[in-house]
């Protein structure tokens, strides 16, 4: 099942840059033997100011066809490490072959792209920066590759 993170903003180099490039190529290399991966990143960047609405169009225009949308959303359920490493090996299992993981900017992600989410997910009910979002889903990537290939990587 390939992985696509469609996110507002650009990474420039930088050590959110170097986190989100180290935990992507682990979850890759951990992933293969699973059916998990590659991992796509596919940034889109507002340059006119529209705000959520054309930040949406663009997320909506990022998301390949086909592929079960999850935003990464503070309304979003809670889900511990392995239930995530157990919610991804559903939709491998089930068939899908794309799943697109949508970040908004800092304004969040407008309703009615927010409304068409197959899933959503929440990293607690504080808000975070949407740059440190993009690192905490490729670490939590990567931690779900190793709860399903057994390594001891999760120690919980």
């Amino acid at each position: 099942m390939r992985v696509h993170l469609c996110a507002v903003g650009r990474l420039r180099s930088g050590p959110e840059r170097g986190l989100v490039d180290d935990y992507i190529q682990r979850f890759d290399r951990t992933g293969r033997g699973l059916g998990l991966g590659p991992v796509t990143e596919h940034e889109v960047e507002d340059r006119r100011g529209g705000g959520m609405t054309v930040e949406a169009d663009l997320l909506d225009r990022a998301i390949p066809s086909g592929a079960l949308v999850c935003t990464l959303d503070e309304r979003g359920r809670v889900l511990s490490s392995p239930e995530f490493a157990e919610q991804l090996a559903k939709w491998r299992d089930g068939g899908r072959q794309d799943v697109a993981f949508v970040i908004g900017g800092a304004d969040g992600i407008a309703p009615p792209l927010r409304d068409r989410a197959d899933f959503s997910i929440s990293f607690g009910r504080m808000v975070w920066p949407h740059m440190l979002v993009r690192v905490m889903l490729a670490e939590q990537l990567y931690r779900a590759a190793g709860i399903l290939a057994g390594t001891p990587y999760h120690r919980a």
